[in-house]
């Protein structure tokens, strides 16, 4: 039986990595954990991130013994990445803010970086701006509501639009910010509303996340690994059982993930 690709994230925002995976990898057997016991991550401390990340990731690797794990999340990734790493004899993936391809496709020179609050303010977030993008000025904003707005959407629900307006308006307002033309979506749960902040943006923007980049990395660490030559049934893990995880079936079938279970 073949070994699954484990893809963690806080909640559902790893969704938007698991599409061009499953584009490369068809038949791989996918198990997808949302930490909703841990959820949100955006608001915690790097304390609590470090501390959690590293061990649940341990036990989930012992349960599913994964050929790999992807870290769909940008705020585990960049505190806790390397203690996973360290913990664990498997290839790790980790998420981390698009700032690279940004800087290569921004003409103002100008970048956003929207992502959550504790994503934003990490020292890693510093590094990739300056080997990256040193002749860029870029703006931060952290929004722990559109998180939020993801999940509601992903459940079905009605999502109000000022979400996407505030969001935006963190870095359009910013000294310089009127300048920003591409933004990087920073949480993996925001190019699940995409189409949303467009709609919010007060001019046209690019936005770029690093889904693409996550998949093409997946496939090539197991590229000689044998999957079945027929889709596998994907599995969805909440770590904790809320009133509203039915709600998220439907859009779960949509991403091949046909059973979902609870720890």
């Amino acid at each position: 039986m073949a070994k699954p690709l484990l893809i963690f994230d806080s909640g559902v925002g790893g969704l938007s990595v698991l599409k061009p995976i499953r584009s490369l990898l068809p038949t791989a057997p996918i198990v997808y954990t949302a930490d909703s016991a841990g959820y949100p991550y955006g608001t915690k401390t790097e304390a609590e991130i470090a501390a959690r990340v590293p061990a649940l990731l341990g036990r989930l690797a012992e349960r599913f013994d994964p050929e790999l794990i992807v870290i769909a999340c940008n705020t585990a990734s960049t505190i806790a990445l390397d203690a996973v790493r360290a913990a664990l004899d498997l290839p790790i993936v980790g998420t981390v803010p698009a700032i690279k391809p940004a800087a290569a496709l921004s003409q103002t020179r100008v970048i956003g970086v929207l992502g959550t609050e504790a994503t934003v303010r990490q020292p890693y977030v510093d590094r990739l701006s300056a080997e990256f993008a040193s002749d860029c000025t870029v703006i931060r904003h952290g929004s722990a509501e559109l998180v939020d707005a993801a999940e509601a959407k992903l459940r079905g629900e009605r999502v109000d639009p000022a979400i996407f307006t505030r969001a935006l308006e963190g870095l359009f307002s910013q000294s310089g910010g009127e300048r920003i033309d591409t933004i990087v979506l920073s949480c993996t749960h925001f190019p699940l509303v995409e189409e949303e902040l467009a709609t919010a943006a007060p001019h046209p923007v690019r936005f770029v996340d690093g889904s693409e980049g996550i998949a093409r990395r997946t496939a090539w660490l197991t590229r000689n690994h044998i999957w079945p030559e027929t889709p596998s049934q994907g599995t969805a893990i909440f770590t904790r059982r809320t009133p509203n995880i039915d709600a998220y079936v439907p859009a779960l079938k949509g991403f091949g993930l046909d059973r979902i279970l609870s720890l």
